[in-house]
């Protein structure tokens, strides 16, 4: 049982065809999450960043199941991480599971996965909120969510969303010594996706800036 690295986890999640869209979501958060791994382990905070840029590619990996797949029951994040366990990377679970923004309205998850979640957590989590099909500020995806869900919470709880979203990015971005608007991507899922299709290795790249 090892975490994939780059081609591997590209190879995973290109079994289950993911369209252009799914395919662009999942390059942007991947690629978010890895620029911010490799900031925060160069300030000398241990990260695991094989761990990050894999959950983070992978993390809706649920939302690609046909729709009788019986994980799709599991709810969006746990059918992910049964996903993940059930082919052999149980280890990415977590990170997986505890990304959505749903989360953030459930008082009890919010309160065990706030007290416990790991620094490599808290990157794809952030990740997700600051990237839908390209990077963008996070008030930019909160606005994207409320147009394809106009009825999710009422405005108190939308409010303390919004409010436990700013602590993670406040908490984030003081690891990576940046402002949100400085946040970037590290370019390698192109790269990982090409040599997963060619059956090829992929070297790690050095975050810039």
């Amino acid at each position: 049982m090892s975490i994939p690295d780059r081609r591997a986890a590209a190879a995973l999640l290109l079994t289950l065809e993911p369209k252009p869209w799914a395919l662009r979501h999942a390059r942007a958060v991947a690629e978010v999450a890895g620029w911010l791994a490799a900031r925060i382990d160069a300030r000398g905070t241990p990260v695991d960043r094989r761990l990050v840029e894999a959950a983070a590619l992978l993390h809706d990996v649920d939302k690609l199941l046909p729709p009788g797949d019986p994980l799709r029951a599991l709810g969006h994040g746990d059918g992910s991480a049964a996903w993940l366990t059930a082919h052999g990377h149980p280890e990415l679970a977590r990170a997986v599971a505890g990304h959505p923004v749903t989360r953030m309205a459930d008082e009890t998850r919010y309160r065990t996965w706030s007290a416990f979640a790991s620094r490599e957590e808290r990157i794809v989590a952030y990740a997700d909120k600051r990237a839908g099909q390209r990077l963008g500020p996070m008030a930019e995806r909160f606005a994207s969510w409320n147009r394809r869900y106009p009825v999710k919470w009422d405005e108190a709880t939308a409010e303390r969303v919004r409010h436990r979203a700013a602590r993670l990015e406040a908490d984030v971005c003081r690891a990576a010594g940046v402002r949100p608007e400085d946040v970037r991507r590290l370019a390698w899922t192109g790269p990982a996706l090409r040599a997963a299709r060619a059956g090829e290795g992929v070297a790690p790249r050095r975050a810039n800036g």
